[in-house]
């Protein structure tokens, strides 16, 4: 079992495991596999988190930065749910702030996050469940901004590859935009988000600096929803 708290990456046993609880979401298989989740789930998870910490803290220190609260539980809430498998299928980290203190606010502040699960590795950043008033705000302070906003998401889809998330109005919104700001504006919530197939980066300390790369690429504009979200 893996006991350094150093991310050293992730192993061949930490997707397997997955893609194997897919298939046996129950408690015993779990319990009996638990060392395995422990050692190439859980602790490289947490150690991935606190790798990642000063990177964030730069970005912003009001973010939650103890690896114990930014890393998911594996238990879901199958109190209101009609499915009652009892493990999650991915797990992630998140970076963002706290809500009075205790827990992340996705309703009134952007997020970043990383997840795993069967496939590889997914991350990306944004308002993912972003109250109206709060979206409201951001199409108003895209159209007085419009050249920086221009300037922050220039090269984000097409360069960089990131895919833009967010549930679309079924009715547009009347604006007097031009077209590069409607598939931004006509959203419940925005994200951009990336996936990465299991591959090399993956099972090495490499790893890390490839999400300071991608997550500095959406810095920019996590500080324009911030400033909105104030």
């Amino acid at each position: 079992m893996k006991t350094s708290e150093r991310f050293t990456g992730f192993s061949n046993e930490t997707f397997q495991f997955f893609a194997d609880l897919e298939e046996n979401n129950y408690k015993p298989w779990f319990e009996e596999h638990r060392t395995v989740y422990e050692a190439e789930v859980l602790q490289p998870l947490k150690a991935l988190a606190a790798a990642l910490t000063p990177f964030f803290y730069a970005i912003d220190p009001q973010m939650e930065l103890r690896p114990n609260r930014m890393v998911s539980r594996i238990y879901r809430d199958i109190r209101f749910s009609h499915d009652k498998t009892p493990y999650k299928k991915q797990m992630w980290i998140s970076f963002q702030r706290l809500f009075r203190k205790q827990t992340p606010d996705w309703e009134n502040f952007p997020g970043f996050y990383l997840e795993i699960g069967k496939e590889g590795a997914g991350y990306g950043m944004g308002m993912f469940a972003a109250k109206k008033k709060i979206m409201d705000r951001f199409r108003d302070q895209v159209e007085y901004e419009q050249e920086h906003f221009e300037n922050i998401t220039a090269g984000l889809l097409d360069k960089h590859h990131f895919e833009l998330g967010g549930e679309e109005y079924k009715r547009p919104i009347n604006n007097e935009l031009p077209d590069y700001f409607q598939t931004w504006i006509q959203r419940k919530g925005i994200y951009l988000f990336k996936n990465l197939p299991v591959s090399d980066v993956l099972f090495s300390n490499r790893f890390v600096s490839c999400m300071e790369e991608e997550f500095s690429v959406l810095h920019p504009l996590y500080n324009f929803f911030v400033d909105i979200c104030d």
